[in-house]
């Protein structure tokens, strides 16, 4: 890894009030979800709802390694929707309808005066099938576990180490390729946090950090494919994928949750 900035009060002041825009997004949009409804018509509702609060989505025009521009490849919505077997970046779409047993990850990633809040949280259609109850509830608690591990003088490689431990022992799988990452006046720094690693591995946190803890869960293989948009990312073998996301602080004696509501 390399060097991890430790933040000042008055930025974590910050980071605090755009992790609580983001996390209002998530709570709002709640009520929308339904089948016969677009992702692209949730992903307008939210925009709107970030604009009305005189702030702005890191998403849109998002090229990647904190550039932004209209290129034919920068991203084009305020939100990543992913549905089913979307492991995460999915792009909403006017022609992408919900339907009774899906399931879905939003991600709302908020810059609030310069500074950035990221989180996601998983929501279903209606009644929804045994299998994705399991991935939800073993994505969740696998995140749980992982904040868990949050605290001054912990190594950042036991996030990911508790995190993959759980998640195998339910017979699911950990993304690899895809990670949690710092937060700051940038949407991704140091440190980038795995979701499997070895035990005691990697630099050991500090007060003062802030960092997103975001592991992707799959119900069947880890193996990952890109759709031809560059950015929809689903599970190779098509079973279905859930994450859950917060970015955290960590404090003098634990952690602070920084994208609540």
């Amino acid at each position: 890894m390399g060097k991890i900035l430790i933040k000042t009060p008055e930025q974590i002041a910050w980071i605090r009030k755009a992790g609580k825009l983001t996390a209002q997004t998530l709570d709002m949009i709640g009520q929308y979800i339904r089948p016969g409804v677009s992702t692209l018509e949730l992903d307008n509702i939210m925009n709107t709802f970030i604009l009305s609060n005189w702030w702005t989505s890191a998403c849109i025009d998002y090229l990647g390694n904190n550039k932004w521009g209209k290129w034919a490849t920068a991203y084009t919505r305020c939100t990543c929707i992913s549905l089913n077997d979307v492991i995460c970046h999915g792009v909403p779409r006017a022609d992408e309808l919900l339907k009774e047993g899906d399931i879905l990850n939003i991600d709302v990633t908020t810059i609030v005066d310069g500074y950035f809040g990221d989180a996601s949280r998983m929501y279903t259609v209606g009644e929804v099938s045994e299998q994705a109850k399991k991935v939800i509830a073993v994505a969740k608690k696998s995140w749980e576990i992982g904040i868990a591990q949050v605290r001054p003088g912990n190594h950042f490689g036991n996030i990911g180490y508790e995190i993959s431990k759980y998640a195998e022992s339910q017979w699911c799988s950990v993304v690899r390729e895809y990670t949690g990452h710092g937060v700051w006046v940038q949407f991704h720094e140091e440190p980038y946090v795995y979701h499997k690693a070895e035990r005691n591995s990697w630099p050991k946190m500090q007060a003062g950090m802030i960092f997103t803890i975001e592991p992707m869960i799959n119900l069947g293989k880890f193996a990952t494919k890109l759709d031809r948009d560059n950015w929809t990312v689903r599970t190779k073998d098509g079973s279905l994928s859930a994450q859950w996301e917060h970015t955290i602080l960590v404090t003098e004696t634990g952690y602070e949750i920084m994208t609540k509501a």
